[in-house]
């Protein structure tokens, strides 16, 4: 696989579906990229995956709900892989608003984006959707400061962001399918590359971080960048640790770049 490939939506979890697109990184493995689709009396969308499958996104999301009726657009953050297929969405949706913070609001203000549709929302804060309540956290790993996760209080699903990604040898359904070693590998990896400053904390100061999101006792992790796991936070958690004490990751220069792509070229002739 060297494209970026959508699956078909699935039903993960009561109310919720996983929209999740598989991102080759050459040299490391593939990456998920997931959004999700909250079954609410409100329903709410978590981000919207990348723009160069935009088109499928909005066929896929319209196969699983009529967009008209979409309320919400929860954006964890203003990354190019969460809001992809935003103006796309928001065009067949006009009943939604995006749900994001000042700092967001900014972000997404650059975009040309039209802010009476956004929603203001600081962690700590919940978003009444009916028949349930979402709270908005601060990840204790991000790589934006306007990053917004949120635990789905009917559920207990807990949307982590691009906190606990993992960088996989292949694609999985979910994060049990993936042994306890290279899990632990791919997380520690990706959280090298994600967020560079875990080597500054030590350990009591990221335990003291990450104790508030341990204390909600998650039914299901739900990150933007793993397959779904399910009583598997102490690895989660460890794996965090682990990365903290790893040198920060560094991708190739120029020159050890166009080596990797003349050595990839004959397996793609």
């Amino acid at each position: 696989m060297d494209q970026p490939t959508l699956l078909p939506a699935r039903r993960i979890g009561p109310d919720t579906d996983l929209f999740c697109t598989h991102v080759p990184l050459p040299g490391l493995g593939v990456l998920p990229v997931n959004a999700y689709l909250i079954h609410a009396l409100e329903p709410v969308l978590v981000d919207t995956g990348i723009g160069a499958l935009r088109d499928d996104f909005v066929a896929s999301l319209a196969a699983r709900m009529d967009p008209a009726d979409l309320r919400w657009i929860w954006l964890t953050h203003a990354d190019a892989d969460h809001m992809g297929a935003l103006r796309a969405v928001m065009e067949v949706a006009p009943q939604a608003r995006i749900v994001t913070n000042y700092l967001g609001v900014g972000k997404l203000g650059l975009h040309q984006l039209p802010l009476e549709r956004t929603w203001l929302l600081n962690p700590g804060q919940a978003l009444d959707v009916g028949n349930r309540r979402l709270l908005a956290l601060r990840p204790p790993v991000y790589d934006a400061p306007e990053t917004m996760a949120l635990f789905d209080t009917h559920t207990r699903h807990l949307f982590s962001s691009d906190c606990f990604g993992a960088v996989l040898a292949k694609a999985a359904e979910s994060a049990a399918e993936v042994t306890a070693a290279e899990l632990r590998e791919g997380l520690a990896l990706w959280a090298t590359i994600d967020a560079p400053w875990l080597a500054q904390l030590d350990r009591k100061t990221l335990a003291a971080t990450c104790l508030p999101w341990r204390d909600l006792r998650p039914q299901r992790v739900l990150s933007s960048h793993l397959p779904p796991a399910e009583e598997l936070e102490e690895l989660l958690y460890s794996s965090l640790d682990s990365a903290r004490e790893r040198t920060p990751f560094v991708g190739p220069d120029q020159q050890a770049f166009e080596q990797a792509i003349r050595l990839a070229e004959p397996a793609l002739a």
